[in-house]
């Protein structure tokens, strides 16, 4: 716990505010097609499938709001080498580009009209 890493009695960690989930967005099947589909184009023979993250965003307000919100990664980290928000965050360059490939596709993908 907090308490135990602050390893002084005479500091207090008091949580303040309270933590809401907001409501969880529905399954669609047309965005997880087009995640499919745009995975399989990018990476042949590699699943796309659906992963819980631990850590916060913004969806919460856009949930709570009525507005489905999806999060999704398109790129790949070495997994010997994962510095998510550390004090040398970095991914590879060509991670970097795919993944932009892959968002770029996927607004594409998921803006027309009939998917």
């Amino acid at each position: 716990t907090l308490q135990k890493v602050a390893g002084d009695d005479q500091v207090t960690i008091q949580m303040t505010g309270e933590s809401a989930m907001g409501p969880a967005s529905p399954m669609r099947p047309d965005v997880l097609k087009a995640v499919s589909e745009i995975t399989n184009t990018l990476w042949p023979g590699v699943p796309a499938v659906p992963i819980m993250v631990m850590g916060a965003t913004d969806g919460l307000y856009l949930r709570a709001a009525g507005i489905p919100t999806y999060g999704v990664q398109g790129f790949f980290m070495d997994r010997d080498d994962i510095r998510f928000h550390g004090r040398d965050e970095r991914m590879r360059v060509q991670s970097f580009y795919e993944g932009q490939t892959f968002l770029y596709e996927l607004v594409k993908t998921m803006s027309k009209t009939s998917h």
